[in-house]
């Protein structure tokens, strides 16, 4: 909406009229001392003008003052409330892109997937919803590295998790190293808002610390870790035997998973199917509810040299009109 700052300068508006109801004629002294400039406005309304040209220049000059006094109010556009970052939960998500994760055991319908691609999809909707959050992405296979620092750009860490490839980080599985990210990003960051999710489907082989001795170092920053299992149950093949029955899901530790996040104060979840998997990041959402401050801001936008322009405008118009008007009359005489 407009709004004006100074709306107390509208009341100048009538001078102009006030001055010429209530000026004395001048003295043949005080006429000599008008400067050239003041001479030239006032000349626009001189005898020798003719008629049609000093109403013009009348016209002219009054919307210039109209315009002058628009915009010495100072006119602003008010836009539409807009919500601030709320100060929430410093949020990592720390997910496994081991050779595993290509494993297509995720089941929507009759077709399977690979775990990744479900991952991807999941944990993208999750982030996407963590309005008022810093959130920030750290990738692990044999390395451990942060993808994405905490920020408030939930577009960029949807893009960097969607674009992540199996083998990028190498194919063992270094759970211990990416808590150990976790706790460098998040060890200075206040309390009470420090929060890692972290998604494996296997066992930690690579990691130079331990998994559990990085969770009771992040227990002691703090931070409180959720964990996700990964990975399908028992499946059934046919061969040229016969059936068979197998666990895609067999080298997933949940023991050591369960333990990172009860020494932390977090939770452990097992994620079967996409399902599954969209209800626990749904259920976290509950656990970590997003802390709104309710801030807004109205963004302005200045509009008084719009005013002002046309004011300039008008006024070089009347002045032109009065030299050319003074001039036809000359001519005729």
């Amino acid at each position: 909406m407009l709004n004006l700052v100074w709306p107390w300068m509208a009341m100048i508006l009538p001078l102009p009229l006030l001055y010429r109801l209530l000026r004395k004629p001048a003295s043949t002294s005080a006429a000599s001392l008008q400067s050239a400039f003041y001479a030239r406005l006032t000349g626009a309304f001189a005898a020798d003008a003719r008629p049609q040209s000093r109403r013009l220049q009348l016209v002219l000059i009054s919307l210039a003052w109209i315009a002058l006094v628009a915009a010495l109010t100072r006119p602003t556009w008010v836009g539409e409330p807009v919500a601030l970052p709320a100060s929430g939960r410093d949020l990592l998500l720390a997910v496994d892109i081991s050779e595993s994760m290509a494993t297509e055991d995720m089941q929507v319908n009759r077709s399977l997937y690979p775990r990744l691609s479900v991952v991807q999809k999941v944990v993208g909707d999750f982030v996407a919803n963590r309005r008022g959050d810093r959130l920030g992405l750290i990738l692990f296979g044999s390395q451990a590295y942060l993808q994405a620092p905490l920020t408030f750009d939930r577009k960029t860490v949807s893009t960097l998790l969607r674009e992540a490839r199996i083998g990028f980080a190498g194919r063992a599985t270094a759970i211990g190293d990416a808590i150990a990210i976790a706790i460098k990003r998040l060890a200075d960051r206040p309390a009470d808002s420090k929060v890692l999710i972290l998604l494996s489907d296997g066992a930690d082989t690579a990691s130079e610390i331990p998994p559990v001795k990085a969770a009771e170092l992040a227990a002691q920053e703090g931070i409180r870790i959720y964990t996700i299992g990964v990975g399908s149950g028992e499946m059934t093949s046919r061969g040229l035997f016969g059936q068979h029955v197998f666990n895609p899901a067999a080298d997933l530790d949940e023991k050591t998973l369960t333990a990172i996040a009860d020494l932390t104060g977090g939770r452990y979840f097992r994620a079967r199917d996409p399902a599954q998997l969209a209800e626990i990041y749904q259920t976290l959402d509950a656990l970590e509810p997003i802390e709104q401050e309710g801030q807004t801001l109205r963004p302005t936008r200045a509009l008084y040299h719009w005013p002002l322009s046309i004011a300039l405008g008008l006024t070089f118009m009347a002045l032109i009109a009065h030299l050319f008007g003074s001039g036809t009359t000359r001519s005729a005489e």
